[in-house]
């Protein structure tokens, strides 16, 4: 991490920047989202977004889904990475439930669901619009918060620790602000022409400055 930054103040720019911006999942309600969440795990939003709506039009909700079978829920999934298990973790996810009214909408009660993880269980909180319980940490965020230099590492789990322990609770929307970072801006070829985050990027600070001519004496 870099000690010489205050990133409680250092973030407000890229929390202001992404403040209220929608996940990219194209759900419609709470029960689409969780569905959506569980089958985007190792696969694109895009897709799952393309494979939502035959779906959903089969299964437009938690009972309907309770009623699912592999046989009937395979025809529909197949295009999704990993479908086999989703489908398993669909089912007993739906018989679990059984109606919208009982998703729950707690940390601990969404990661004890077959199929989520604590970066799926923030995905929910926060587009359902409860306080965050912990810090989504995507590929996106592994990616940018070492380079920002908030946080280091490739462990989700100990990135996710170590912005919370830096920034209050408050502030801990900056895991999905970074995430939509690192799509836009921060990608695999960071655009640092044109990131407001530059004056406490580590990595811009560290390596890219280095490495931009410097600008002739005016002697």
């Amino acid at each position: 991490m870099t000690s010489k930054v205050t990133w409680p103040e250092a973030i407000k720019p890229l929390l202001k920047k992404y403040k209220n911006t929608k996940h990219p999942l194209e759900y419609k309600n709470i029960y689409q989202l969780i569905v959506m969440v569980i089958l985007s795990a190792r696969d694109s939003d895009k897709n799952i977004n393309r494979v939502a709506p035959d779906l959903f039009k089969a299964f437009p909700d938690m009972k309907a889904l309770s009623g699912a079978t592999r046989e009937t829920l395979f025809p529909l999934i197949s295009k999704v990475r990993n479908f086999a298990n989703k489908a398993n973790w669909l089912i007993e996810m739906s018989q679990k439930i059984k109606t919208d009214k009982n998703i729950p909408l707690t940390l601990d009660d969404l990661v004890e669901l077959p199929g989520i993880g604590r970066k799926s269980a923030c995905v929910i909180l926060r587009e359902s619009g409860k306080p965050a319980e912990g810090v989504i940490v995507d590929l996106h965020v592994v990616r940018v918060a070492p380079r920002l230099g908030i946080a280091s590492g490739t462990d989700p789990k100990k990135i996710e620790k170590l912005i919370m322990e830096t920034l209050p609770r408050k502030q801990w929307d900056a895991g999905m602000a970074m995430s939509f970072h690192g799509r836009e801006i921060c990608r695999p070829k960071p655009m640092c022409e044109i990131c407001l985050m530059r004056p406490v990027c580590a990595y811009y600070q560290t390596v890219l400055k280095i490495r931009l001519p410097k600008k002739p004496s005016s002697k």
